[in-house]
């Protein structure tokens, strides 16, 4: 059995973070995002192979993972030529699957029972089966609709208010039969959400859905990138590094001054440097090779690798990707995101923002 990720895309919402790294090997804590999903699909033994369908910065991603030697799985990479869409992109890949396969979208992060899954779409004989999961506000996605024995009846676009029927969402997991892969056009840019899905219903194929209750989010945010380090800091999702448990973890090669406060939880990543005075605050991410200045501050932000934080600067709720320097005093606001190599001099202030002052994006 072979299962396909879905990592094709540009990363639009998270820039300036994917401008120098594709999504899937953005880190969380210390380990590519990706690492998380293929963790989850080696939980099921049956599947051998996983294919990484990809388009944007495929090499950087091989690179990442090799061919799987090191994760105990076998790794395939299949590079569109352009953007294909969901339902593309698994039909680009047709020609190496010949039963059931398992698909993901690519910025999905859930403790799902991937068992329960695949023995509910073997025990109904279906065609394709579907995760969802409910959420508090539907409305700011599509619903998605299931009778009582859990066949799914309808696809909802961003319903309004008086459309809400269920809070049960589309969780970007499936289970499809390779059978029903003719209904795809060939080279052409398809959505298994908008276009596969709704043609399974329309011709009355066995459909059905998996409703799953737990840990659920999709990473594609900046805001929901910080959120999913909270939660596994705060042991609501149970991942690497802390394995569920609600503490500090800090390296044994990083070195951090007598007079500095580390609070808890938090992380700081191997030969990490933390200066006399300074403060790491709680729900705090410092990457490997660090610097923290005398008597700074970093407060529930995110540091990637080979960051350099000022004396006395403040950096507090933002995210900070690889080789940033801020300067000496300086302050850098909640909700601000710095690409890789950006410099603010000393004594800047970087106001920060919230998410309401992003631009609407799907991608």
């Amino acid at each position: 059995m072979k299962a396909i990720l879905l990592a094709g895309g540009q990363g639009t919402r998270l820039r300036p973070l994917t401008l120098h790294a594709p999504k899937p090997v953005v880190p969380i804590f210390n380990r590519p995002f990706l690492q998380y999903q293929i963790d989850l699909l080696r939980q099921l033994p049956e599947i051998t192979e996983i294919i990484l369908s990809l388009n944007y910065q495929p090499r950087r991603i091989e690179d990442t993972f090799g061919d799987g030697t090191d994760q105990g799985i076998h790794l395939r990479y299949v590079v569109e030529p352009s953007p294909l869409g969901t339902a593309g992109a698994v039909k680009y890949a047709e020609e190496y699957l010949d039963e059931a396969v398992v698909v993901f979208n690519g910025d999905v992060l859930t403790e799902v029972d991937l068992r329960a899954v695949l023995d509910l779409h073997r025990s109904r004989s279906a065609k394709a089966t579907i995760v969802l999961t409910p959420v508090p506000n539907p409305a700011a996605y599509g619903l998605v609709e299931a009778d009582a024995e859990g066949n799914v009846q309808r696809f909802l676009e961003k319903p309004t208010g008086d459309q809400i029927t269920c809070k049960t969402i589309n969780a970007g997991i499936y289970v499809l039969e390779p059978d029903t892969f003719d209904r795809i056009p060939r080279d052409t840019n398809w959505s298994i959400e908008r276009r596969y899905f709704p043609s399974l219903v329309e011709q009355g194929d066995t459909f059905v859905a998996y409703v799953y209750d737990g840990y659920w989010i999709d990473i594609g945010t900046p805001e929901k990138y910080q959120q999913v380090h909270r939660d596994i800091m705060a042991a609501r999702f149970s991942a690497a590094p802390f394995h569920g448990q609600s503490r500090s973890l800090v390296a044994g090669s990083a070195r951090i001054d007598g007079s500095a406060v580390v609070e808890t939880p938090c992380f700081v990543d191997e030969d990490a440097v933390v200066k006399a005075g300074a403060r790491i605050g709680a729900f705090s991410v410092i990457g490997q090779r660090c610097h923290v200045g005398e008597g700074a501050v970093v407060e529930g932000s995110i540091l990637w690798p080979d960051c350099w934080i000022g004396e006395g600067a403040a950096v507090r709720g933002a995210i900070l990707a690889r080789h940033c320097h801020v300067g000496h005093g300086t302050v850098v606001g909640a909700g601000t995101v710095l690409g890789s190599r950006s410099a603010v001099t000393d004594f800047s202030r970087v106001p920060g923002h919230t998410a309401r002052d992003e631009p609407d994006t799907t991608s």
